[in-house]
């Protein structure tokens, strides 16, 4: 028997619903755009010109031989590793600077204006440096990678330290707590959701850069294949490069939005019955209780 949901439809149409509006609604969107794409190829481009060559029909087919064959899935695997390698060397130099920022005024003043000078330059600047320094190889990719993705995590864990309510720390001291025992029970969780925010923003800043930086010394990657399908006029092997790098793109951002959302395990402990909530929980818990993202 069909359940009733409170709102009068039921409940299976309302699964429905859900699964229409959750898949259906976004493949809608990616044949318009197919379409769209199709009709310009067709009604703007001459038969014989080497822009027909961008068709989504060809592009498709050579999609399917590069992935066939593993050409992509090596150079996919390439890519995929030096934007992990990159974010990490990002996070471990960017959290720690964060904490500093955020939480010493003379730091921050001796030492925040000339990050804010270098955040500036464009991290793509430093190709010329990075390849004097590093030479050539994956080396220059992940430091092109770390210093653009290292200033979305290190303002985002900057702000959550600044956010931090002081009573909190007080009380920490007061129990005669050590900078450590504070750290990582009064400042890790209040900062996490900051952190975890600045790590996302660091992702697709890190994807941006990553597809320019390996098209210079590195015979591997998206980015070296983009390059490489150029230079052999293989412009449908080109426009499959495209597709693979904003189908990447888009299921690392999803990835990441499922691993660093910390409020799930808040809620699931909320709705556990006769499970107590402690410190920055119960803050997250009670809505009458403002909000510091401990």
């Amino acid at each position: 028997m069909t359940q009733a949901s409170p709102s009068g439809g039921t409940a299976d149409g309302q699964g429905w619903g859900g699964v229409v509006a959750a898949v259906g609604l976004p493949l809608l969107g990616a044949a318009v755009l197919v379409v769209l794409w199709w009709l310009a190829i067709t009604l703007f481009v001459e038969e014989g010109s080497f822009l027909a060559s961008f068709a989504p029909d060809k592009g498709g087919r050579a999609l399917a031989d590069l992935l066939a064959d593993g050409t992509l899935n090596r150079h996919a695997i390439a890519s995929v590793k030096r934007i992990l390698v990159g974010l990490l060397i990002a996070a471990v130099i960017g959290i720690p600077f964060g904490l500093a920022l955020g939480g010493s005024r003379i730091f921050a003043r001796t030492f925040g204006p000339a990050a804010s000078f270098v955040r500036m330059v464009s991290p793509l600047s430093w190709t010329p440096l990075a390849i004097i320094w590093f030479g050539v190889g994956d080396q220059p990719v992940y430091f092109l990678v770390a210093i653009g993705a290292v200033w979305p995590i290190a303002l985002s864990t900057s702000a959550g330290v600044a956010a931090l309510d002081p009573q909190w720390l007080m009380l920490g001291r007061s129990l005669r707590a050590t900078r450590f025992e504070l750290l990582r029970t009064i400042i890790w969780p209040g900062i996490r959701a900051d952190v975890l925010t600045g790590l996302r923003l660091a992702l697709t800043t890190a994807w941006i850069i990553l597809v320019p930086a390996e098209m210079l010394g590195v015979d591997s990657g998206l980015g070296y294949f983009i390059l490489d399908s150029r230079d052999r006029f293989d412009y449908s092997d080109l426009v499959a490069a495209l597709v693979v790098i904003g189908a990447l793109g888009f299921i690392l951002d999803r990835a990441a939005h499922y691993l660093l959302t910390p409020r799930r395990r808040v809620a699931r402990r909320a709705a556990a019955p006769g499970a107590p909530l402690l410190g920055a929980d119960a803050a997250l818990a009670d809505p009458g209780t403002p909000e510091y993202r401990i």
